[in-house]
């Protein structure tokens, strides 16, 4: 295949014909596949079916301080559950909360009680402030976006590369702009680059000194043992070990899950914090609930046992996982490569792949896909008020369809790129 940049208008022209009618064959077919948020799949979930039956009578409902689980009670989690959070972590158990089933939950919750009523070091409640803003690396994940836009909290997106977010405009803004609250990142395999960030620009947020007294880095590591490779897992260097080096540990929410470990929905959220955090936190959660579900904690420590059995049992998901992200890269690798119209980064764990295409040809990329009857995030998605100022992210997530149904998908995608291409190169002509 040559570059498109290099073909004659009549060779375009040619080569748009023959994609169309490809297309066209495609859009008779009635295909209705979807690829637009990373769900696991049938087979992901069947691997924890023995979570359901964990917790099988009331002998079995009592926890290691002798409390019965079916009961009111323990704000912050069981012991056992703390102690395996804290591992997913990187925290003390002392310095987790368990807390319901959701981590999108508790980060709406925190960003909630700030804007209620302040955090520790807050003179007053963040919606009191005239003007507060969040810093959003980018493309980044849509669901941390409509949090803060939910609160009318101003966006600034920061670009990204391959060592994370841009640590010379986040430290520019962060440390000399009070009215900045803070900052949303996916530091593991991020949503949906699958960068993970290099061990200077942990070092760095650690020493951040925010014009904000009352600022917040929300670590949302929620791919932290999500590796798709044994001899290739990406190294995160441990934000609150860090923090504390610096005595900046008050500066950090650190938020996991098992929703793509065990059950999305039904399983376990944590957030890890300070001391003086996890106090605040749990102040406010006295009067929101009595307890969260110990049943539910309770089965997930039986199951998994402790957090390194949880990380071995994760190779069974990047078994299933592998070969559906490899038949995706290399699709995008035979039918895109030499076409000089796409890039993407091929990442070592996570949920995502994350397709930059021709600048302005995302939209119409994922029109064309949707016409032809396979679903993918919006384009825009991956960006502050779901605007791309290129036009050209496009998130792939191949985690839910059969690998048949993918195999489909991937290749009616590769086609809607290179047509959206060619119809902007033509329109140029």
């Amino acid at each position: 295949m040559s570059a498109y940049s290099q073909m004659s208008e009549k060779e375009l022209r040619t080569e748009f014909g023959r994609l169309k009618e490809e297309y066209e064959k495609i859009q008779a077919m009635n295909l209705a596949l979807d690829m637009s948020r990373g769900k696991p799949s049938s087979k992901q979930l069947d691997l924890s079916t023995g979570v359901l039956t964990a917790v099988y009578d009331a002998s079995s409902a009592i926890s290691s301080n002798g409390l019965d689980c079916r009961n009111y009670g323990v704000l912050d989690g069981i012991p056992e559950a703390r102690e395996l959070m804290a591992g997913l972590l990187g925290v003390q158990s002392d310095e987790v909360v368990v807390g319901g089933t959701s981590s999108l939950n508790l980060m709406f919750d925190a960003v909630s009680r700030a804007m209620t009523h302040g955090l520790p070091e807050s003179d007053k409640p963040w919606s009191l402030c005239p003007d507060i803003k969040f810093l959003c690396p980018v493309p980044g994940y849509d669901r941390h976006f409509s949090i803060t836009q939910h609160f009318g909290i101003k966006m600034i997106p920061v670009e990204m590369d391959e060592n994370g977010p841009n640590m010379n405009k986040v430290e520019a803004l962060v440390n000399n702009d009070p009215t900045i609250k803070g900052i949303w990142c996916v530091p593991k395999y991020s949503n949906p680059g699958g960068i993970t960030y290099s061990n200077e620009t942990v070092r760095r947020f650690a020493r951040l000194n925010p014009a904000a007294p009352d600022f917040r880095i929300f670590w949302d590591n929620a791919y932290s043992i999500h590796d798709l490779y044994e001899d290739h897992q990406d190294h995160l260097e441990n934000i609150m070990d860090v923090c504390k080096k610096y005595g900046k540990e008050d500066m950090v929410y650190i938020f996991g899950s098992t929703s793509k470990i065990s059950f999305p929905g039904a399983g376990l959220a944590a957030i890890g914090a300070s001391k003086r955090n996890i106090d605040h936190i749990c102040k406010a959660m006295s009067v929101q609930t009595i307890g969260h579900n110990k049943l539910t904690q309770l089965a997930h420590v039986h199951f998994y046992k402790d957090f390194e059995n949880m990380k071995e049992f994760m190779k069974k998901h990047a078994a299933i996982l592998r070969p559906k992200f490899e038949m995706v890269l290399s699709t995008l690798e035979r039918e895109l490569k030499e076409l000089g119209i796409a890039s993407w980064v091929k990442p070592n764990g996570g949920y995502f792949i994350s397709l930059n295409v021709m600048e302005g040809c995302a939209r119409r990329t994922v029109e064309l896909c949707a016409n032809a009857g396979v679903k993918l995030t919006p384009a825009g998605a991956t960006y502050p008020y779901g605007i791309d100022p290129t036009d050209s992210n496009i998130r792939i997530a191949p985690s839910f369809p059969p690998e048949e149904e993918l195999k489909v998908a991937t290749e009616l995608l590769c086609l809607c790129v290179r047509m959206a291409a060619l119809e902007r190169l033509l329109a140029r002509q």
